[in-house]
């Protein structure tokens, strides 16, 4: 019997490569060698493998400042997957590639679904749309984080006018802090007017500012509705306790405060201004966020040199903080 030597035997598929992917070996003894060792290169694979490869190569360049940097490299690696998959079935016959390629299409794809949901467009309620254009996007704030600040702690709530939001030595500070959605408020100090408060406002800034540091206090002017009011209301507390947990919007809180208690000083040098004025004002930059407007709401209402009191403040708003103290109306007294 003639022996016959063991040839190992490779089979593929019936479609024609666009490469020959079987290298040319003489013997068998050739082909054992270059199982350990290249003794013979193998000619490049089918254009479906560069094609892929072509895709998670140009995933990889794109430059992180693009927007959709992310979007746009999940679809290129679920592209090259897809390559990769198509080449290993039909020209390689190779299930551990396929297998392995199927895996990464899937992640990505899971990936890619994720990252189009947190883009998603976010449904602002329609009273609160000129709230957030006006005050938040300007800051960067997006939709979503808007939408957690506003639907969790807060309430719509309305006063018809000659309503009263706040009493002088009787209503707590402590409870809550509000937008002016709509009408406008006037705010008075025993029986004095101070300046109005217009919409997208805050309307007890002063407050919320000055007793950060000392709970239980009271308000010390009146605040009533000059028109039928809405306002956006948060407890106190509850927000306190979110902003503690998003540095970022605790940040963008002090700085709309900060202006918003900027407008009602330039408001209580000149009562007479207009919204239009106020809104121009928006755009000039924060006093400090230090300085606590009770006092000097107080103070300026009990004296008759307003003009003199508010000099000295702004000729002191040069350097980075504004350590003034004024005194108080008993201590005038």
């Amino acid at each position: 019997m003639s022996a016959t030597p063991d040839l190992t035997t490779v089979y593929y598929t019936t479609l024609g490569p666009l490469f020959s992917d079987v290298p040319q070996f003489d013997n068998a003894s050739e082909l054992e060698s270059n199982i350990t060792s290249c003794q013979q290169w193998e000619e490049a694979h089918h254009l479906l493998f560069h094609l892929g490869n072509l895709s998670l190569l140009a995933g990889l360049v794109i430059p992180t400042t693009l927007g959709l940097h992310m979007i746009l490299l999940r679809l290129l690696l679920m592209t090259g997957c897809c390559f990769f998959i198509a080449w290993a079935t039909l020209y390689r016959c190779t299930l551990d590639i396929m297998g392995w390629n199927v895996v990464f299409l899937f992640v990505n794809f899971l990936h890619l679904f994720f990252l189009l949901y947190k883009r998603r467009p976010i449904k602002i309620d329609r009273e609160l749309k000129s709230v957030y254009k006006r005050m938040f996007e300007p800051l960067h704030v997006r939709e979503a984080l808007f939408q957690r600040l506003t639907g969790q702690f807060c309430t719509i709530q309305t006063l018809k006018k000659g309503q009263v939001y706040a009493a002088e030595d009787k209503t707590s500070v402590d409870e809550r802090l509000s937008i002016l959605l709509k009408g406008k408020m006037k705010v008075t100090y025993r029986g004095h007017f101070l300046h109005n408060i217009y919409t997208n406002a805050f309307i007890d800034s002063p407050e919320f500012r000055s007793t950060q540091m000392h709970r239980g206090e009271r308000f010390q002017v009146t605040i009533m509705a000059e028109e039928n009011c809405k306002f956006l209301c948060w407890s106190r507390e509850r927000l306190t306790y979110f902003l503690e947990s998003d540095s970022f919007l605790n940040e963008v809180f002090r700085y709309l405060i900060g202006k918003d208690i900027t407008n009602k000083l330039y408001s209580l040098n000149d009562p007479t201004l207009s919204d239009k004025a106020v809104k121009k004002m928006d755009r000039q930059p924060s006093l400090c966020s230090q300085l606590s407007m009770t006092q000097m709401r107080n103070s300026m209402a009990s004296t008759g040199d307003n003009d003199e009191v508010l000099h000295q403040i702004l000729r002191g708003s040069g350097g980075s903080s504004l350590p003034v103290t004024l005194p108080s109306p008993s201590d005038r007294a």
